[in-house]
């Protein structure tokens, strides 16, 4: 059997696959409740034009497809469900703003806004090109299964450190104020292992070195069998002398949209298959080229990315045949 890769466009490693959804209107469904206000919202300023809104998940109603931020009354930013932090940019230095959040549920239905939360953005700060150094060592400590606390040493800068920024993986998960030097994460899973890091950020943006990493395992069991995808269905088809391999599945229950999968095919190199917008609702459904060749044999199983920015379990694995 000649093995065909996957025809996919990379960007950074990953196929960036744009979906077009538009929203419903903001009215309430009369067949259901709008979803709650989010609540311990903060904001923080990450440089002179931009600043760092953090919140709560909603956890009531059908589930959050989306969290939109508004600057005053104007509509700022759109996140997915599974994000509960988003730097707003392009503000003014020297200026004061006001932020809201509201969730949207899988419905369509926007609730009501979150209390008003202010932050000042610094003065612009010229011709600053030097970072921040290094923050100190690094250290955490796992806080029951679903949260880490950790602490650093404070980095130092030309001016002043305006926040630091913690990672989880390659991914930024949280900031806090300059001031601080410690913080906890929350929304991890039990009995699975994370890497943390933190970069210190000065009010030009310029990003210090990461600190060494801490790595930790939360308590408890988490065998991924809630993690996988079901129903997942692979078929063939033929369009213009080619064979096509068309994917069908249902996500995984997470707190929020799941936006990232990874794609094995005939068990070798995993390709990740990412949503630049909003994901399609329900059953998600997915196909790709395979080659012209019928009676060609293929296996192929995936998984999602989750919130907290872990990989869940694989699907069973489906067998195909071309042209069968």
């Amino acid at each position: 059997m000649r093995r065909v890769p996957l025809p996919l466009v990379l960007v950074s490693g990953a196929l960036l696959l744009l979906v077009s959804c538009g929203w419903g209107g903001a009215a309430e469904d009369d067949e259901g409740r709008a979803p709650g206000a989010p609540t311990g919202v903060t904001t923080m300023a990450g440089s002179a034009d931009s600043v760092h809104v953090m919140w709560n998940a909603v956890t009531d109603g059908p589930g959050i497809r989306a969290y939109e931020v508004y600057r005053g009354a104007t509509k700022a930013a759109q996140v997915p469900g599974s994000q509960h932090m988003v730097d707003v940019t392009r503000l003014r230095p020297s200026t004061r703003y006001t932020f809201t959040v509201r969730a949207r549920d899988r419905d369509g239905r926007l609730g009501p806004p979150s209390r008003s939360v202010r932050a000042r953005t610094p003065a612009a700060v010229a011709a600053d090109r030097a970072a921040p150094t290094r923050p100190g060592h690094l250290s955490g400590r796992a806080v029951g299964s679903r949260a880490a606390q950790l602490s650093w040493g404070a980095a130092t800068d030309d001016r002043a450190v305006l926040s630091y920024d913690v990672y989880q993986g390659g991914a930024k998960i949280h900031s806090v104020g300059g001031n601080q030097t410690a913080t906890v994460v929350t929304g991890l899973r039990p009995g699975t292992a994370y890497v943390f890091t933190v970069r210190a950020r000065d009010a030009a943006d310029n990003l210090s070195p990461a600190s060494g990493p801490v790595r930790l395992t939360t308590p408890g069991t988490d065998d991924g069998r809630d993690t996988a995808p079901t129903g997942f269905t692979a078929t063939t088809h033929r369009a213009d002398g080619a064979y096509y391999v068309d994917l069908s599945w249902t996500p995984p229950r997470a707190d929020g949209v799941i936006t990232e999968y990874r794609i094995r095919l005939d068990g070798g190199t995993d390709t990740s298959l990412v949503w630049g917008g909003t994901p399609p609702r329900g059953r998600a459904r997915y196909s790709f080229y395979v080659g012209r060749d019928a009676g060609e044999r293929h296996r192929v199983r995936l998984r999602a990315r989750l919130p907290d920015g872990t990989w869940g379990g694989w699907s069973a694995e489906r067998a195909v045949t071309t042209g069968g």
